[in-house]
């Protein structure tokens, strides 16, 4: 992923392989809470407690990042704002009430934003589009529909507006029953790999790219302009 030089008081999004964050110098279990080691505990295949260990220490990195802070003293919760359990829901920092955070992840690979201002990001694979596109007519507005359908690789086309409606929903400006309400067709399906794509819906700033390592589809929303970085260990 590349580094974009931007406003420094801009939401950051980051992606990366769950392995690679595992990695970081500044990452590991320990920085997890009970709650999350026992959610992770759940996960019948090694592969998506990995993937779910690796989300929630890349938002800790990312915000550690926005604060200039130690990501070891960063606590992350979540709350349903339906149900009010603590084992789901929208990610936050109880410590730190004016910083917001996002954070997705899919097989083997990780995204996650952290801003002053509300930040959403969602990242799939590719060869998640055959299956997410089965929902395409309840999720997408009739022109966006004709575009999916008239596109030479329609799963791709799909996966592309369904990053970014699922930001939309991370964000809390849409819900899965009003998506079909929401009209992207104005914003280009085709981002070619490694090159992020920026645009505008009303009042929001998007960006989209496609990972050039793992070909996944990452798309992040915020009412600022966000900064793309790199968390390496030399931060």
């Amino acid at each position: 992923m590349t580094t974009e030089a931007q406003d420094q008081s801009a939401p950051l999004v980051a992606v990366a392989s769950a392995d690679a964050v595992l990695r970081h110098p500044e990452a590991g279990e320990h920085l997890l809470t009970d709650l999350e080691r026992e959610r992770a505990a759940r996960f019948r295949h090694e592969s998506g407690r990995t993937d779910f260990t690796a989300g929630h220490l890349l938002v800790r990195l990312c915000a550690a990042r926005l604060l200039g802070v130690p990501a070891a003293g960063l606590v992350l919760a979540q709350q349903c704002p339906d149900c009010g359990l603590a084992d789901h829901g929208k990610p936050y920092l109880p410590d730190h009430p004016g910083v917001h955070v996002s954070l997705s992840h899919t097989r083997g690979v990780v995204a996650a934003g952290a801003g002053h201002q509300p930040v959403g990001v969602d990242v799939e694979l590719s060869a998640r589009g055959g299956s997410l596109r089965a929902v395409a007519r309840r999720v997408l507005a009739p022109a966006e529909l004709a575009l999916v359908e008239a596109d030479p690789e329609p799963d791709r086309a799909f996966l592309r507006l369904w990053v970014r409606k699922e930001s939309l929903i991370k964000i809390g400006r849409a819900t899965l029953d009003t998506l079909g309400r929401i009209d992207l067709s104005a914003l280009p399906l085709a981002v070619p790999p490694g090159t992020p794509l920026r645009g505008r819906h009303e009042d929001l700033h998007l960006i989209d790219w496609t990972d050039p390592e793992h070909g996944a589809a990452v798309a992040a929303v915020s009412t600022a302009a966000p900064r793309i970085v790199e968390l390496t260990a030399a931060g």
